[in-house]
């Protein structure tokens, strides 16, 4: 090192003029900037210099320095120097470490190693996130590529040695995503490997066991956020920091109903590749299917009477009143989050999705048109001892109904009366069927009384026109609008018949609808009269009130669809989260849909999922996973979500013989689009000098004895 103070620059060739191949360089400081900044403290930085370029030498003098020698470090020293006063305007000191990272960058660069447009003051001064007074960034420039590629990429691998800043770098980048709400959660994840203890010879709970595990993750959200901040956080279900096992837990009992276009199946029957039906009504293929094994299972259940049995873990997308007067978006929540918590005061807390459009299932022939079914088995007389009868008050129903059967002929009685009679011609056989008997006797009908009656199958499980149109029926005869002061209008129906009454239910939630039930009983309640005289009654009744969905019309009659539009119709149909209970404990299994919302329809019509949507979601030592694991964590990927994977591939603690899954995935993904490879090198360890060595001497014995992890 040559200072003026230590020995005076002249005018000699080593000094000032370049001998003969060499070459000579002259930089100047800006006086804004102290030579202490560019020099360091005690010539700290300086003498980092001299000795990456001793074919150089180098003199300062005041805010001059030169430098003479080999003609490539020359230039070399020319743009270390720029690029150190880069990064100074930044605001941003220089340190050995930052110098001897920026002269690897450019030897990199001028090597061909390192081709690509960065320098050396583009990676120092990219910053990332800013915390409690310090700035997270990279140093090098394959973690500036890291970074970028993260940027760039939905799933991210980050392969290196131990000490790269894999994991720290993507916890900023999750940190900086939420802050920013590029996404609403941030999950990170670990395999809970032995690693020579046996978890179950540790002392404590299982969270104690797996505790240790996650530590590092942990500390790196210290770094980051207020740590007062952070049980708030992860309280909220903001942040969840959890074992891997625990990422594929979000199940339902194997018996499970889940609506397919053949109609409902136990979840634990489906295959990859099976159809169910997402939340537009649409069939969405099953993309996973994982066995979860035995786990607690709770009873979720709406007001509307709805429910299903699912995990502690399953995802639920809700939302609040306060989130929908805001215009916020859905939030997902883990049932056990919602614990608790379910009111808001005296309100429910929590609003359910419904479809978005009528569940679209294949079209089914039914033999008898299925307006006219919804009418006969609202007001209909189906006992198969007399001739079919239908009784209205409407004739305008008579005439539907006539219309709505050929070869019937609709003959008034009396009074609200009417025969249903096969038109005869001349010529016919007096013996002939009735054509509604035989199409009563193919549907099983015949014979129900009013407390009997049901939808048959054919029918509950047909196109949306078909299911609209018994329901209209049944609305038309037995059911009419409820005007209510000041309020859109509901809807009511009236039957004896707890089999009619669920059909009916399912009727309108497959239409994206909802039902609430309710039970008058027979006994106590004042006798009807019929033909001047009392008439006890002898079954319960039982009440629907339904809510139907803007664009779906539910009824045909003229005098019911006009009071029924004149109240604006039946409002907004909500259902929201009532009580969420213990239910023991099942074998259980969960599935992932290809559904843009991840959300399928289970039991009752209810809408949940398996899939993280926007969320940054970040598995750490992912050597340590096995393949099956691998897969089960990407196929989670939900929309505006993005997942960055971290790694050693030397340091496998998996079982003897068990592959690791991180080995195998870049064989099977690598050149799929969106998914990027990053790796890191010993080049690439920020932490003692010492780590990159030892990497360095780890990589050698294995390449000499052929071992490189498992």
């Amino acid at each position: 090192m040559r200072r003026p103070q230590c020995r005076p620059m002249t005018q000699t060739p080593t000094a000032q003029t370049p001998a003969p191949g060499e070459a000579r360089a002259h930089f100047t400081v800006p006086a804004k900037h102290p030579m202490v900044t560019v020099l360091g403290s005690g010539d700290a930085l300086l003498r980092v210099i001299e000795k990456a370029f001793p074919g150089a030498d180098i003199h300062v003098r005041g805010n001059q320095v030169s430098a003479v020698g080999d003609p490539g470090e020359v230039a070399l020293i020319q743009r270390l120097f720029d690029e150190m006063m880069l990064v100074l305007r930044t605001g941003q000191p220089m340190t050995e470490d930052a110098v001897e990272r920026s002269i690897a960058m450019l030897r990199a660069s001028e090597t061909g190693i390192g081709d690509g447009p960065e320098t050396p003051a583009e990676v120092l001064t990219q910053n990332i996130l800013s915390s409690r007074g310090r700035t997270i960034r990279p140093k090098t420039l394959n973690q500036k590529r890291y970074v970028d590629a993260i940027d760039k990429h939905t799933i991210v691998f980050g392969i290196g040695p131990a000490g790269t800043g894999k994991t720290y770098l993507a916890m900023a980048k999750a940190v900086q995503a939420l802050q920013s709400k590029q996404v609403t959660r941030i999950i990170l994840t670990r395999p809970a490997v032995e690693a020579g203890e046996r978890l179950g010879f540790l002392p404590g709970t299982l969270y104690e066991k797996i505790d240790p595990y996650l530590r590092p993750l942990y500390d790196a959200l210290h770094d980051m956020l207020d740590p007062d901040s952070i049980p708030k956080l992860m309280a909220s279900g903001t942040i969840e920091v959890a074992p891997l096992a625990y990422m594929r837990g979000r199940s339902q009992p194997v018996f499970t109903n889940v609506l397919t276009p053949d109609g409902w199946r136990p979840i634990g029957d489906l295959q990859v590749g099976d159809l169910v039906i997402g939340s537009n009504g649409e069939p969405t293929p099953v993309l996973g299917v994982y066995p979860q094994g035995e786990r607690d299972i709770y009873r979720v259940s709406a007001q509307d009477g709805s429910w299903t049995l699912c995990c502690g873990e399953h995802l639920w997308t809700v939302r609040t009143r306060d989130d929908a007067r805001r215009n916020k978006p859905w939030r997902v929540l883990e049932t056990q989050e919602m614990i608790g918590n379910l009111r808001a005061a005296h309100a429910r807390r929590y609003e359910l999705p419904l479809l978005t459009a009528p569940v679209s299932l294949p079209e089914r022939e039914v033999p008898m048109d299925p307006y006219a079914l919804g009418l006969l088995l609202g007001d209909g007389c189906l006992t198969g001892s007399t001739t079919p009868a239908f009784s209205t008050e409407d004739p305008e129903l008579a005439e539907a109904l006539e219309a709505a059967l050929p070869g019937v002929v609709a003959r008034a009685k009396g009074g609200p009366d009417y025969v249903l009679n096969r038109i005869t011609e001349a010529g016919d056989v007096i013996t002939l069927a009735n054509p509604v008997t035989a199409m009563l006797r193919q549907l099983d009908l015949v014979g129900t009384r009013s407390h009997s009656k049901f939808v048959p199958d054919d029918y509950l499980n047909n196109s949306a026109d078909v299911r609209l149109a018994v329901l209209q029926g049944l609305l038309d005869s037995d059911g009419g609008p409820v005007t209510q002061t000041d309020r859109t209008c509901r809807i009511q129906y009236t039957t004896t018949s707890i089999v009619l009454r669920d059909d009916v239910i399912a009727l309108v939630r497959s239409l994206g609808g909802v039902a609430y039930t309710r039970r008058r009983t027979a006994e106590g309640r004042t006798p009807g009269r019929a033909g001047g005289r009392p008439v006890n009654h002898r079954y319960d009744a039982h009440t629907v009130d339904i809510r139907l969905p803007e664009g779906v019309e539910p009824f045909r009659l003229a005098r019911k669809r006009d009071v029924y539009r004149a109240s604006g119709g039946g409002g907004r149909p909500m259902r929201f989260i009532d009580s969420i209970e213990p239910a023991g404990r099942e074998e259980t299994v969960c599935i992932q849909v290809a559904a843009e919302d991840s959300l399928y329809v289970t039991q009752d019509y209810l809408l949940t999922h398996n899939t993280l949507n926007d969320a940054f979601i970040i598995l750490d030592e992912a050597q340590n996973t096995n393949p099956e694991q691998m897969k089960m964590f990407l196929t989670r990927l939900g929309f505006d979500s993005k997942i960055v994977i971290t790694g050693d591939v030397t340091q496998v603690d998996l079982p003897g013989g068990t592959k690791s899954g991180l080995r195998q995935v870049r064989d099977i993904l690598d050149g799929v689009p969106d998914v990027h490879f990053s790796l890191l090198t010993s080049q690439d360890v920020v932490r003692h000098k010492l780590v990159g060595r030892i990497v360095d001497a780890y990589e050698q014995y294995d390449s000499r004895n052929g071992s490189n992890g498992k």
